[in-house]
């Protein structure tokens, strides 16, 4: 059986159930647990040690995290952020590389959009 070939951008992307994010100095703050299995957590987490580790994101890659609502297609998110990023040369294939990146480790997924 022969797989569809899917266009990245027709996609919405969601933040994946065990991230949690917050926002510190103006900056996305994802967290997500260092082990998913909480027999893990439990046991091999040191005491003082917490459950989750933090990633801070950068200017840029806190506009697309904070577009990634899993309503708006990846070809949104590039509209939405033509302005932020002065309609730089290949801004859009950068934001796609980028929440290629997010999906490869594991803080989002991917809905296929559904036709109008």
């Amino acid at each position: 059986m022969k797989k569809e070939k899917v266009n990245l951008l027709d996609v919405v992307p969601y933040v994946a159930e065990h991230i949690r994010t917050e926002k510190v100095e103006g900056l996305s703050v994802i967290a997500f647990p260092r082990f998913k299995n909480r027999l893990m957590q439990k046991y091999l987490i040191p005491k003082g040690m917490t459950s989750f580790l933090h990633v801070t994101l950068e200017e840029h890659g806190t506009a697309v995290w904070d577009l990634i609502d899993g309503k708006r297609t990846v070809s949104d998110i590039i509209e939405a952020l033509a302005e932020h990023f002065q309609h730089e040369e290949n801004y859009g294939q950068r934001i796609t590389a980028y929440i290629t990146q997010l999906r490869s480790s594991g803080f989002i997924k991917y809905r296929y959009a559904l036709p109008d």
